[in-house]
């Protein structure tokens, strides 16, 4: 049994050494000459198990960097590279990692920020170190399968975010899962969408290096431009995506299939957010040898935990199932007593299995909280609540009904509400703030108190300082005082009716 994934890319590289692994605007790497490059990465790396921050753009070297953690016996971290400096430091300050590595372009946003005791580092500087094969060697076999292989931070509900954990297991059971179900082999071609910050990229990076099957580090612009997509996967006889639905939307929506029977495309996978039928039959219609999947999976599940392979036409109107647990997982419905969800009955999809994650970094409350000991198995198994509704069908298929709390998802990113309110509470002449979520508009409503001076475009100016790009409000509503319940909390219920009353201020 592998202890770690970077054995995933010795496999690869011991088998395919000179395929195309992955491949960019203007270059390439094969598996040979990734694993060398991650290697001596790995041997700059050597030392303790403190994790490594990577802050690079998505890119051939942002992996030889998570590689090369690998090789070092450490976890990897990536950040996007457009985030708030402020919310970097709150990173930094959760993590305590050993080093943030970064570019010659990147490195001067790291002027004066407060990374605690972690080191900024150049990647051009780790690939001078001198090779240390043995110690390298050592570092990977000192790993074992249940230690950590990435922390990937999310939105948090107090406006610190928190840290995923994932073991290795999670990620080769996962890889295997991906290969098999979706028969990838040195014949796929995968488009890649999501960023590296997001869950969804760990399908394209490790279930084309299981196979031996190349990664296209599709240019993030392209996903501006619908039209052009199909054309790009034409281009490059891609046969796999796994894409947001929001992309997917937009595609169809601006009747880029028309005329483009994309022969080579064999599997259209899609996650993140709910996909409404009339798109996606849009897409079954202008490309029916298509295999059209429904992955479902919050970020402390090692991506997916569930699946459905469309077999069927749906109507507008109806529910696209979530499907069935990925082959590496089990999953249960329970109600708030506690008890088995029977047939049609909503509860709380709770997640087992070797995805599960390891818990939030250096936060035991919040671990403690949301994964729990399973009272039903004989022998100790910790069980994720995800705060997801759903429900099983007559079918025997699980059906999302949508979250318990306030977290969302937006194009695909997890929210929490409560981030965008800590970040508002920062903006001077706000006194107090609520964000919601308006559903038919697909946009986040800020409420503030005090403030009335901002426009959307100022408020948002300044939230920029503090949350991602994809977090802002479409909207903005300044109120002289909230509305309060009788127990003194924010009348959300109030607002919520207010919607499509108020005018932006």
């Amino acid at each position: 049994m592998s202890n770690s994934a970077i054995r995933l890319l010795e496999r690869a590289a011991r088998l395919w050494p000179e395929r195309v692994y992955v491949e960019e605007e203007g270059g390439s790497a094969t598996y040979a000459a990734l694993l060398a490059r991650a290697r001596t990465i790995g041997a700059a790396l050597l030392g303790d198990r403190r994790p490594v921050v990577v802050y690079l753009p998505k890119s051939i070297d942002a992996l030889a960097v998570f590689f090369g953690a690998m090789c070092a016996g450490r976890p990897y971290a990536p950040v996007d590279a457009h985030i708030p400096v402020a919310r970097l430091e709150k990173i930094a300050a959760s993590l305590e990692p050993a080093y943030i590595v970064t570019n010659e372009a990147l490195l001067p946003n790291l002027a004066g920020a407060d990374l605690g005791a972690a080191e900024p580092v150049l990647l051009s500087a780790l690939e001078g170190a001198e090779p240390n094969e043995a110690g390298v060697d050592a570092a990977i076999g000192a790993v074992i399968d249940t230690d950590p292989i990435y922390v990937m931070y999310t939105s948090g509900s107090t406006g610190t975010p928190k840290g995923v954990t994932i073991p290795h297991r999670g990620i080769l059971d996962y890889a295997d899962w991906v290969a098999d179900t979706f028969a990838f082999d040195t014949d796929t071609v995968m488009a890649n969408q999501a960023p590296f910050y997001f869950d969804n990229s760990t399908f394209d990076i490790y279930g084309t290096l299981r196979c031996g099957g190349k990664l296209l580090l599709t240019p993030e612009t392209l996903f501006l431009f619908p039209l052009k997509l199909p054309e790009y996967l034409e281009e490059h006889g891609v046969t796999s995506i796994f894409w947001v639905p929001t992309v997917m939307i937009n595609v169809a929506n601006a009747g880029a299939l028309e005329g483009r029977a994309l022969p080579r495309l064999k599997n259209v996978a899609f996650c993140g957010e709910v996909m409404p039928n009339t798109q996606l039959n849009i897409w079954r219609r202008a490309l029916p040898h298509c295999q059209y999947a429904n992955l479902y999976g919050p970020t402390e599940i090692t991506d997916v935990c569930c699946y459905y392979k469309v077999d069927r036409p749906f109507a507008d109107h109806e529910s696209l199932p979530i499907g069935k647990a990925c082959g590496n997982m089990r999953v249960r419905i329970l109600t708030d007593d506690g008890r088995e969800a029977a047939v049609g009955e909503t509860g709380e999809l709770c997640v087992l299995g070797s995805g599960v994650a390891l818990g939030y970094w250096n936060n035991p409350e919040q671990t403690a909280r949301a994964f729990v000991p399973d009272p039903r198995s004989p022998w100790p198994e910790r069980m994720y609540r995800t705060g997801d509704l759903a429900r099983w069908g007559e079918d025997g298929l699980i059906y999302f009904l949508g979250r318990k709390d306030s977290q969302i998802k937006l194009k695909g990113n997890r929210i929490e509400l409560g981030e965008i309110e800590a970040a508002a509470m920062c903006v001077p002449g706000v006194e107090n703030a609520c964000a919601l979520f308006d559903e038919p508009h697909e946009r986040i409503v800020l409420f503030t108190e005090g403030g009335g001076g901002l426009s959307l475009r100022k408020m948002n100016l300044e939230l920029k300082k503090y949350i991602p790009q994809y977090m802002l409000p479409g909207k903005l509503v300044c109120m002289d005082k909230l509305p309060h319940t009788a127990n003194d909390k924010i009348d959300r219920v109030t607002l919520r009716g207010t919607l499509k009353e108020e005018e932006p201020c």
